[in-house]
């Protein structure tokens, strides 16, 4: 199963993401969306996961948790922006959630995949507008009973 991962477009659903994207299984938002026309795009390439973040009105608020859980091909997925954590460190994360085979999150913008233990964090950076002198990225996932792999890649 492939899954696409994304964080903070902030309002901004840059092109490339509908190639990177095409074909994957499901699609993974952790946060900062930034409108609900954001997850009507990710949705009509596939069934999408999301949560809210720090920066999201009420209107996400209302229609998105702070934390999601879904098992995708055998793997339990956490999902959440991570503001909660002030500077989302993975250790922390691994702590909080030591059952997940896979966590995604937000909020840093700054993408990174590491491996904790037997589960694996990532944050697939920001998607959105440019920020903090990062550049934008999202992350690509392959699950397959139970096991995840992942890599980040630039926009």
């Amino acid at each position: 199963m492939r899954v696409g991962l994304i964080s903070d477009t902030h309002g901004l659903l840059r092109p490339q993401v509908f190639d990177l994207f095409e074909g994957v299984d499901h699609i993974i938002h952790a946060g900062d969306v930034g409108s609900l026309d954001i997850l009507t795009e990710l949705e009509a390439i596939a069934p999408v996961t999301a949560v809210y973040g720090n920066t999201d009105g009420w209107d996400l608020r209302d229609r998105l948790p702070d934390v999601a859980e879904v098992t995708l091909e055998g793997a339990r997925v956490v999902v959440l922006h991570g503001d909660r954590f002030g500077s989302p460190v993975p250790t922390d994360l691994a702590t909080e959630y030591p059952t997940a085979d896979l966590l995604v999150y937000g909020h840093t913008h700054q993408g990174r995949i590491e491996k904790v233990g037997a589960l694996l964090t990532v944050n697939p950076g920001s998607a959105g507008p440019r920020r903090f002198k990062l550049g934008p990225s999202v992350a690509l996932a392959e699950i397959e009973n139970g096991r995840v792999e992942a890599r980040l890649v630039p926009l």
